[in-house]
């Protein structure tokens, strides 16, 4: 029986228009022999709008829930997150080939290594992409790098959530993504580099898109009140974390 990656993708309407070409990216990843990827589709919501966008695969599973934001929509997923593995894919960005692969050699290659990121390239409306200086060195990033550089750059990680490959089992442990309306997955992030060491590929391992309708271009993302407010809550549970001393792998 094959192993899986569970790729988990929460959507609503104004972004399934995408998941075509999200789609298209997960057909073109080569797994070693033994391994499957298997796409969640979970809509933030119960549209109408979705579900014609969603491909006609037996590697696809399209569920519906109630409304509450994307980290909600991604913890119910995990309801039906049978493999070993979670990859994160957002339904407006793609991935480039190979990078399931390289992602999960990482991790088999490390037990010690509960996570992985990767280099990211915006994806512009007119289908160039343009990178960024300051990516991490290439391999493990030991554990609390990411948020001491998190604490000391106004909270910003020096790696994207957007990219995120964990352990099924650890994500669920940490309760999954944060209940917040935004920066959820860098709640997980952090959370993750509280308790485990990670890696850092500097081959590009997402192509995020860059468009007038994605989530962090909305106004209500750089309300200064709120995001003062999601910062503290992240880094109150990034500290309290560290504070336990509970490491992956446990001793």
């Amino acid at each position: 029986m094959s192993r899986r990656i569970i790729v988990i993708t929460a959507v609503h309407g104004p972004s399934a228009h995408f998941l075509q070409e999200a789609y298209k990216s997960l057909c073109a990843q080569e797994l070693p022999d033994g391994w499957e990827w298997h796409w969640l589709v979970q809509e933030d919501g119960k549209g109408e709008e979705v579900a014609p966008h969603v491909p006609d695969d037996p590697r696809v599973t399209f569920k519906q829930g109630r409304h509450g934001g994307p980290g909600t929509a991604r913890t119910l997923a995990l309801a039906h997150a049978d493999g070993e593995y979670i990859k994160v894919l957002d339904a407006d960005d793609q991935l480039p080939a190979g990078a399931l692969a390289r992602d999960l050699a990482a991790l088999e290659g490390d037990p010690t290594l509960g996570w992985a990121t990767s280099r990211v390239l915006d994806l512009l409306p007119d289908g160039t992409t343009v990178g960024f200086e300051g990516d991490p060195d290439h391999g493990p990033l030991e554990r609390g790098t990411v948020s001491e550089y998190w604490t000391a750059h106004d909270f910003r990680a020096p790696v994207h959530p957007a990219t995120l490959f964990a352990r099924r089992d650890l994500v669920v442990a940490l309760g999954g993504w944060m209940a917040l309306p935004a920066s959820e997955d860098t709640g997980l992030l952090l959370a993750l580099d509280s308790v485990s060491r990670g890696w850092f590929s500097a081959d590009v391992g997402l192509l995020y898109r860059k468009w007038p309708g994605q989530a962090t271009g909305q106004a209500a993302h750089t309300d200064p009140s709120e995001r003062d407010a999601r910062m503290a809550v992240v880094e109150a549970r990034t500290r309290a974390l560290s504070c336990l001393r509970w490491t992956y792998p446990g001793a």
